[in-house]
């Protein structure tokens, strides 16, 4: 049976643990177990942290050890899946550069704050992640990134909606939800999900972030089906 390692915490105004236990059961319904952990001493066994088939992140900013971001980080690039949604994992360890790096965007702002009403365009293409799905509204926070140019964009929202500064340049299509490699590992990120009920209220925020968990789950059986490895990744030279 695949596992899954959820780890919430961080500011509670993204209700951490109220996701965490959604994410425990979309999981389960589809035959991952889910461990929920409210600290980051379960990445001190690297070792441990390999048996898992994904690392789900619900933690919104502070700080996270060196020695058990790069554990995250070495585990993904083997195989083990990484996902999340909003600043649970794209607003996370604002000083961890790897962490960026590896997540594939960084949240900046949300213009207007809560309850902007906004579309998400969905991206049709080889991903099963979109497939049969349709454009829908959201009201809730309107996140704009900084974004890998890397990550392959699964839907996309319109900016400027909110009047500020940045509506003195060109209206963007900015990322919503994406997928990226690490290594061998499967990366998904969601935007969606500032409080819970975007979840309960927008059947196409849950339907996205279901799909995006179980797919990043797939990614240590798929490897071991074709045989593929980290090893052609490795390198030694200094990144940061």
């Amino acid at each position: 049976m695949k596992k899954a390692l959820i780890f919430q915490g961080g500011w509670d105004g993204h209700e951490p643990a109220l996701v965490s236990k959604r994410f425990a059961g979309m999981l389960e319904k589809n035959g991952i177990a889910a461990e929920i952990y409210d600290d980051h001493t379960c990445f001190a066994d690297f070792e441990k942290l390999l048996t898992y088939d994904l690392i789900v992140a619900c933690w919104t900013m502070g700080t996270m050890e060196g020695q058990y971001s790069r554990n995250i980080s070495e585990a993904v690039a083997r195989g083990v899946g990484l996902a999340g949604c909003h600043g649970g994992m794209c607003d996370a360890f604002r000083n961890d550069t790897e962490w960026q790096f590896m997540t594939g965007g960084q949240w900046v702002s949300h213009p207007g704050g809560d309850g902007v009403e906004y579309t998400v365009n969905i991206r049709h293409g080889s991903s099963p992640i979109v497939e049969g799905l349709q454009d829908f509204t959201v009201k809730s926070e309107h996140y704009y990134l900084h974004i890998d140019p890397a990550v392959e964009v699964l839907a996309t929202t319109r900016f400027p909606l909110v009047n500020y500064y940045h509506a003195a340049n060109k209206p963007v299509d900015m990322p919503v939800v994406w997928t990226k490699f690490w290594g061998v590992g499967r990366v998904f990120y969601n935007s969606l999900g500032h409080h819970d009920d975007v979840f309960e209220n927008s059947p196409g925020a849950a339907v996205l972030m279901e799909r995006g968990l179980v797919w990043a789950a797939g990614g240590k059986e798929y490897n071991e089906k074709y045989g593929l490895t980290v090893d052609k990744y490795l390198n030694n030279a200094k990144m940061y």
